[in-house]
Formats: structure tokens, C-alpha cells, sequence
């Protein structure tokens, strides 16, 4: 399975886990299987509220899921309509995110756990 995760910082699957979707800095793409993980520049990460193109800064990737912490209703109708699946999770680093959700331990993104704008409450917490 070949996952999104938004991170903070390149530090491999240490790496900390954004609390933005949208604003992140980076998205690591990861492989559940192989272990492998790169990550990629967010070039959309300064927009303006309700503007963030999810899919952009991942175009051409080719990916099962995104795992998010927080991420805002606009962006995550977007995912859905594009038939992606979204988790969300309450880990800090991509390596926890990763066993939580390798054990079937993450629940879905819903339109009523999206965070309401940006600096507000997130749907994880």
C-alpha cells in the first residue's frame, strides 16, 4: 500500500506529522510494503483559506490512502471526490501512523471530524 502522510520535516519515517494538511511543509509518500519513503515539497502550502488543491502538489503519484491529523472540510471533499481514502490519526511521527495503520487501528476521515479553518480545533484531537 502506498500512503501520503504531511510531515513537518525529512527525517525518514521519524519524521513528525503535520497538523495541517494543507499548509504542510512536505508529504511523505510511503510504501507500506517495501518500506521505502520519500518525501515531496507541498508548493501549495501557502493559500489562501478554503483554496488548498490537495491533489496538486501530489499529481502523478500513484497512492492507496492519506493519513492526515487535521486537515479542513474543503480539502477532504475534495479527496473523496476523487475516491481517495482518507485516515485520520492522533500519532506523532509517520512511523507510529504507519503500525496504527498496518493494524487497522486508524478510522476514516468524515466530513464532522474536519477541522473548521485554519489555527481552530483539529479533527483528531
Amino acid at each position: 500500500m502506498r500512503v501520503c502522510i504531511p510531515v513537518n520535516t525529512d527525517a525518514g519515517v521519524q519524521s513528525t506529522v503535520c497538523e495541517h494538511f494543507g499548509s504542510t511543509p512536505m508529504f511523505m509518500v510511503v510504501d507500506t510494503e517495501s518500506g521505502d519513503c520519500r518525501a515531496l515539497p507541498n508548493d501549495n502550502a501557502h493559500h489562501a483559506h478554503g483554496m488548498c488543491q490537495p491533489l496538486e502538489a501530489l499529481r502523478g503519484e500513484r497512492l492507496d490512502g492519506i493519513v492526515v491529523a487535521g486537515i479542513g472540510t474543503g480539502a477532504l471533499m475534495k479527496l473523496m471526490a476523487s475516491g481517495m481514502r482518507v485516515y485520520l490519526t492522533e500519532h506523532s511521527t509517520v512511523a507510529q501512523t504507519l503500525s496504527a495503520l498496518q493494524n487497522g487501528a486508524l478510522r476514516p476521515a468524515t466530513l464532522d471530524r474536519a477541522c473548521a479553518g485554519h489555527g481552530h480545533g483539529h479533527g483528531a484531537a
